[in-house]
């Protein structure tokens, strides 16, 4: 938790992990330790895990918590941890959510409930709901409507800022780049803000944003790491080469359904000791693996450090 009391130097590259499993199914955390070490090593910035590419709503609770265990040992504060702990159920988001606060995260990254379609007012009192119970630990709030059927307004996000000071930021996962910008006028500069859209996460910079929590990071974690220090750096004409560069990655990660492309070339790389999905996921078919070697030719060489 070494970044809990100031969740403002949260920022950079925030590497959204997939969560490996063994050939025949079960949590692989030897793979999942081996590329947590990966992403330090590689400079990323800091780790989440159970978010989307994180297949969370394939496992149980008590498997989310012993991955967040392992991350959480892993990472030993070396950089900020910010585990995601959002279910369609109220009571597995604040069971998860109390796992990560024990475990020293830093923040939890708290996903809209899905499949319900809840209204605004029922999102406001949901998260208001978390925050109360969790004082004292920061809360991101993750806006990712092509998963979950549902879309945070920005004034929803306004009000939980304003109400509670552990509500500090917003992962949003959306294409509407106009909703990015109408989030941050309404809460101001000191609302964090993360982009989960790969090519939007180097745009969102120039809006004032707080980083990436971007997939691709899974496969390129030291170009994604450099896109962004290049960035605050002030060179924005390397920022934006390796935007442009990393375009056939972003492409391969959704040949088919994020995170099977991943994971393919993660177990090919030898980061991971099997690519398997758990169901309704499946691993890529021959016609996408077709597409994904593509782009990996065209893009691989941002798979090793720079």
């Amino acid at each position: 938790m070494k970044f809990r009391s100031d969740p403002s130097v949260i920022r950079g590259s925030l590497a959204p992990v997939v969560t490996p499993f063994t050939a025949d199914g079960a949590v692989d955390h030897d793979s999942l330790r081996a590329l947590v070490r990966w992403q330090l090593d590689s400079g990323s910035h800091g780790i989440s895990l159970g978010g989307s590419t994180g297949e969370p709503s394939a496992q149980s609770v008590a498997e989310r918590i012993a991955a967040m265990r392992t991350a959480a040992d892993e990472i030993a504060d070396r950089v900020p941890f910010l585990p995601g702990t959002g279910s369609a159920k109220l009571d597995e988001t604040l069971e998860l959510t109390a796992a990560a606060a024990e475990l020293g995260a830093d923040a939890a990254l708290v996903i809209t409930p899905y499949y319900a379609r809840p209204t605004q007012e029922a999102l406001y009192r949901w998260y208001a709901t978390v925050a109360r119970e969790f004082p004292d630990l920061p809360l991101v709030v993750y806006n990712v409507p092509s998963r979950t059927a549902v879309d945070i307004e920005p004034e929803t996000v306004r009000r939980l800022f304003t109400d509670f000071d552990n509500v500090v930021g917003v992962k949003e996962t959306t294409k509407d780049f106009e909703h990015f910008s109408r989030v941050i006028h309404a809460c101001g500069p000191e609302l964090l803000v993360w982009s989960g859209i790969e090519l939007l996460c180097l745009p969102l910079m120039a809006l004032g944003g707080a980083g990436f929590i971007s997939a691709v990071a899974n496969l390129a974690p030291a170009a994604v790491a450099r896109m962004y220090e290049l960035w605050e750096q002030g060179d924005h004409a390397g920022a934006r080469e390796l935007h442009y560069r990393l375009h056939p990655l972003v492409d391969l990660l959704f040949v088919e359904t994020n995170p099977a492309p991943a994971k393919w070339v993660l177990a090919r790389q030898g980061r991971i000791a099997s690519e398997h999905v758990r169901p309704p996921l499946t691993a890529p078919t021959e016609v996408g693996l077709e597409r994904i070697r593509a782009l990996l030719a065209a893009g691989g060489d941002l798979t090793q450090q720079l």
